[in-house]
């Protein structure tokens, strides 16, 4: 499976985007897909999960209320709305998915595929 983030960009704080993760493959339906994101310096870590099967939800603390992940019916493109964005959210966003993933599937190990990363830059 191959996977194209996009959606990012600059934003104020207090503000939204949306970012989207297009999958090409006849089978994505099947895989579990994370958001991670990796700002400067610092290693890559886990903002939000979807399970493959009946779209359960995991979230990191940092995003819990202001993040949403969810799955289009086609089942092709999994989005993340951010909303009331916060400088400390500024980093590369990428999308992940793993087979028959499940939501405790936090750790970048975990996953196969990788797309290519967005920025997202979140001024004060």
């Amino acid at each position: 499976v191959q996977l194209q983030a996009s959606g990012g960009g600059p934003v104020q704080a207090g503000g939204s985007l949306r970012l989207s993760c297009a999958a090409s493959g006849r089978t994505f339906s099947r895989y579990g897909t994370g958001w991670f994101r990796q700002a400067p310096g610092k290693e890559r870590e886990f903002v939000a999960v979807i399970s493959w099967d009946v779209g359960v939800t995991n979230y990191a603390d940092s995003v819990k209320g202001r993040f949403t992940i969810s799955r289009d019916n086609a089942g092709k493109t999994v989005y993340l709305q951010m909303n009331s964005l916060k400088p400390e959210d500024t980093a590369v966003y990428y999308c992940a998915a793993q087979l028959f993933g499940t939501a405790t599937m936090d750790q970048v190990q975990q996953y196969d595929y990788w797309g290519q990363g967005t920025q997202v830059t979140v001024s004060s």
